[in-house]
């Protein structure tokens, strides 16, 4: 191969039917399984989508598209999976970890909205910090933390939604390959923008049934409580620019500010998504939690005309169809939470915990459905749907 025939060009310049020697500038640390051909543009956009920013061609090895397909030609190159970058740490001993993590962002929340609250400027150096934790967490294991966000306290939605917001972020940059800082800052993102809630009246903010035009009106003013608290704590614009975009969707009709499709930056489409499948998912003090599976259709249902489409099909893909931390219950008639996920997206690895023939709980016990084939999920399921206490057991007897 002639070194002349070589070229290396940025992304935006890459079309199909090139042929890709290697990757030279990329973030998120992905990597290329194998040289190849591009032979098509869903190839280029999954390449951009994962971070890739220059490449080296090998012009001598260009070719036609058409003449490509009929000859079956080499698969094309993908960036490997963000699991592949590291061994995991261990569930069991990152999951003492993220306890502790999880619950400190409960009590940053808490004391974060109480200063809102009263009207007065944040330090932001304690809640920075801790959004940089969150995503070494999930850098170590990513099933821990998304697992406790299947934790929650009815009462505690507040503070909770924020958290799980942020951690579903962390997860959701790792895997679309954005760079530390960009991960960091998504997650941060996440952690604060639900901080203008708190100055929204009790009445409104817990009703358990469908807001007048006159409540919502007030609801849509938390976005620009948190824009104003943001701004008093000297938090970086375009930070604050994306927490502005929580409520903007796609058609223009979303708030405050009726932004629409590029109007709307990358981040402030992800965190819609991320908030939106927390809210779906989340148990209140007047009703539970939707199943994940049931909330995923309806991002789905909302895109591409509100949401995002490749994003909600890459945060679906990120999640899984059965998300760490939920709960599914198995052929055998027994209940189980998703532990960790595989490659094929339907036979996870599996916690079994209850038993609904005996109608009684059971000593937990790993079984991966990708090579146990005697087992099969049969649907997703709530604990509500049993009368099951299943944070109390989570504490007891899988967080030791």
């Amino acid at each position: 191969m002639k070194e002349s025939s070589l070229k290396t060009i940025s992304i935006s310049q890459l079309t199909p039917g090139m042929y890709v020697s290697r990757i030279v500038e990329q973030s998120g640390g992905i990597k290329l399984k194998s040289e190849g051909k591009v032979t098509s543009q869903k190839i280029v956009d999954v390449l951009k989508a994962r971070g890739v920013k220059k490449l080296v061609i090998d012009g001598a090895k260009a070719f036609d598209i058409a003449s490509a397909e009929a000859a079956s030609a080499p698969p094309p190159p993908e960036p490997s999976s963000p699991a592949e970058k590291a061994p995991k740490v261990p569930f069991f001993k990152e999951i003492q970890r993220a306890e502790k993590l999880h619950a400190q962002g409960k009590a940053i929340q808490k004391s974060l909205l109480a200063t809102v609250q009263k009207g007065l400027p944040f330090d932001e150096t304690i809640p920075r910090e801790f959004s940089s934790k969150l995503v070494e967490s999930i850098e170590r294991n990513p099933d821990a933390l998304l697992c406790l966000t299947k934790i929650r306290e009815k009462d505690d939605y507040l503070l909770e939604h924020s958290l799980n917001v942020a951690i579903l972020l962390a997860n959701f940059g790792q895997f679309m390959g954005m760079t530390e800082t960009q991960v960091n800052d998504l997650a941060y993102a996440g952690f604060l923008h639900d901080m203008g809630k708190i100055r929204i009246p009790d009445n409104i903010l817990h009703k358990p049934g469908r807001l007048t035009d006159d409540e919502m009106d007030v609801m849509k003013q938390h976005v620009q409580f948190g824009v104003e608290a943001l701004e008093a704590a000297k938090i970086a614009p375009a930070l604050v620019t994306v927490v502005s975009e929580h409520h903007e969707r796609l058609d223009g009709k979303g708030y405050p500010a009726g932004k629409a499709s590029t109007q709307i930056s990358r981040e402030g489409r992800m965190l819609a998504i991320a908030d939106m499948y927390d809210a779906l998912t989340a148990d209140r003090c007047y009703k539970p939690g939707m199943p994940s599976q049931k909330a995923m259709k309806i991002l789905l249902s909302d895109a591409p005309e509100r949401l995002d489409s490749n994003l909600v099909q890459m945060f679906i893909k990120c999640m899984g169809i059965y998300p760490v931390g939920s709960l599914v219950k198995l052929s055998n008639n027994k209940l189980a939470m998703v532990a960790e996920q595989n490659a094929s997206p339907l036979t996870p690895v599996v916690k079994v915990f209850y038993s609904l023939t005996g109608d009684h709980f059971l000593e937990p016990k790993d079984i991966n459905l990708a090579t146990d084939k005697h087992l099969s999920i049969d649907s997703a399921v709530l604990a509500s749907d049993y009368k099951i206490d299943f944070n109390s057991f989570f504490e007891r007897s899988i967080s030791i």
